[in-house]
């Protein structure tokens, strides 16, 4: 699965008609792509996203929901308090119209779901990823890919019309979504099954307002979910057991009507459908995100059911992980490139496993229709409504808070966990951790050095622990000691300094 990990210094030819370098080729400029984009410019890498559709601002996305740990993550690149101001936030999830998740609990700047619209996530991902000087070629298709021992070289259609363009990367990254060219190219299975058929999904204006912000429920053979853009427009998607027709079956508002009134009990004046479709739903997840310099993330490298709006959150922390590591390895900054990209697939597979199970737990519950399958929906729901701890693993597993990565034998509890947003000398951690590095933690006072690759913070508070926390915003290293004695071997393993 391993590359050899070639050096930095690339140049770019300035004739667009001939081939040129670049450190790392992006393809694919969903949200995920547009965040790994943004990190590795700001870093000082030469980035390239290329991307088949004509720019522009589609409003033909599935996703609506950004959850905590996105939105912590989002902080850390400051972009999260604009994107709060675009959207509109729920503290409280509705599973099968009992259970109801207090999301207020969350211990973390952002106690809610935030729900906004996918296009304005790639809004400021784009400007971000633009400012920091990323180049975006759009109207260009991947054709065929080849590696060796230094890089990979691309081969793109439609970049000008002269014929193809070849492109010289040190890495590539797949962010092409469900049908990836790059996961093609690389000839790996995506093996799964589509969970959900003949899902209705439509922009339309209504004549009565919905009780609440996001109205979701399952009756009888329906489901329904409704939620505002908030231009006028409200995203309705709707499923019903007895009408199981193929993605090209002609399908129209009174379809959708009917379903919402059974499973909401309302259709809430639907009228005026900008835009209408039928699609299906997929479990899938590609084996290996790496095949030695070509990484998948995103949609590329797993598609879920929509229940529990996982899939852009699950997407933009794929990116959040690889993006230091690339970075790392291109500057020479690690002892060990390869351990540390191959990290990218031990740490997130799992993950991605972990939501296809959940999300399509959630989805299965919704459709259920027998009796037995009734009753065990009604026994979960139960469980999370009145045991705590159960409601707070589901409130951790949706908002994110609660993913980790596994550490070594004899590490540290805290080591592999998600950092919060600890109130340290300097200001908040999570706008340390906006200057894209490792942050060391340690008490007032302390003797320890600020190393190489990372910034020294220290406790606002009387603490005594150290702390290394990664760019993305989780502890690699950590001790109950002030002293840390293990300090400068997890410096030199972590930022390749001591």
């Amino acid at each position: 699965m391993n590359g050899t990990t070639g050096s930095t210094g690339s140049t770019r030819s300035t004739s667009p008609e001939s081939p040129f370098t670049t450190d790392v080729l992006v393809v694919g400029s969903g949200p995920t792509g547009l965040l790994l984009a943004g990190d590795l410019a700001a870093a000082g890498l030469d980035v390239t996203v290329v991307e088949r559709r004509a720019h522009g601002v589609s409003n033909m996305t599935r996703a609506f929901a950004v959850h905590a740990r996105t939105l912590e993550m989002l902080d850390a690149r400051g972009l999260a308090d604009e994107l709060v101001k675009r959207g509109r936030t729920i503290d409280h999830l509705r599973l099968f119209g009992r259970a109801s998740l207090d999301m207020t609990r969350l211990r973390s700047r952002f106690p809610y779901v935030l729900i906004t619209p996918q296009y304005e996530v790639e809004q400021v991902l784009e400007q971000r990823a633009l400012s920091a000087g990323a180049e975006f070629r759009y109207g260009a298709e991947l054709l065929s890919l080849r590696q060796d021992a230094e890089g990979v070289t691309a081969e793109l259609r439609g970049t000008t019309d002269a014929g193809p363009t070849t492109v010289r990367a040190r890495y590539l990254v797949g962010t092409d979504g469900v049908h990836s060219s790059v996961r093609e190219a690389l000839g790996l299975p995506f093996p799964g099954v589509a969970v959900i058929r003949s899902i209705v999904l439509a922009d339309v204006r209504l004549t009565e307002e919905p009780e609440g912000l996001l109205t979701v429920n399952g009756s009888g053979d329906s489901f329904a979910f409704i939620a505002p853009f908030g231009d006028g427009y409200y995203r309705v998607m709707g499923w019903n057991r007895k009408r199981q027709a193929p993605d090209s079956a002609p399908v129209d508002l009174a379809e959708l009507r009917t379903i919402a009134r059974e499973a909401l009990g309302s259709d809430y004046g639907m009228h005026d459908a900008r835009w209408i479709s039928r699609f299906h739903s997929d479990e899938r997840q590609a084996p290996a995100y790496r095949v030695g310099r070509v990484f998948l993330a995103g949609d590329a490298a797993h598609v879920h059911s929509p229940a529990g709006g996982q899939g852009m959150n699950t997407g933009l922390q794929d990116a959040a992980n690889l993006s230091w590591k690339l970075a790392a390895a291109l500057r020479g900054r690690t002892p060990d490139a390869e351990a540390l990209l191959d990290s990218y697939q031990t740490e997130r597979h799992p993950v991605g496993k972990t939501v296809l199970r959940t999300s399509g737990s959630l989805v299965r519950l919704a459709m259920a229709h027998n009796p037995l399958q009734r009753v065990a929906r009604s026994v979960f729901t139960r469980i999370v409504a009145s045991v705590r701890p159960a409601s707070n693993r589901a409130i951790g597993m949706i908002s994110g808070l609660a993913i980790s990565y596994g550490q070594e034998r004899g590490a540290h509890p805290l080591a592999g966990k998600r950092a919060p947003d600890l109130e340290l000398a300097e200001g908040r951690l999570y706008e340390v951790l906006r200057r894209g590095k490792f942050v060391l933690v340690t008490p007032r006072g302390g003797e320890v050095p600020a190393p190489s690759g990372a910034i020294c913070a220290h406790w606002k508070s009387d603490r005594r622990g150290t702390l290394l926390v990664r760019p993305d915003g989780y502890v690699a290293w950590a001790s109950d000691r002030a002293d840390a004695p293990g300090l400068h071997t997890a410096l030199a393993r972590w930022t390749g300094r001591a």
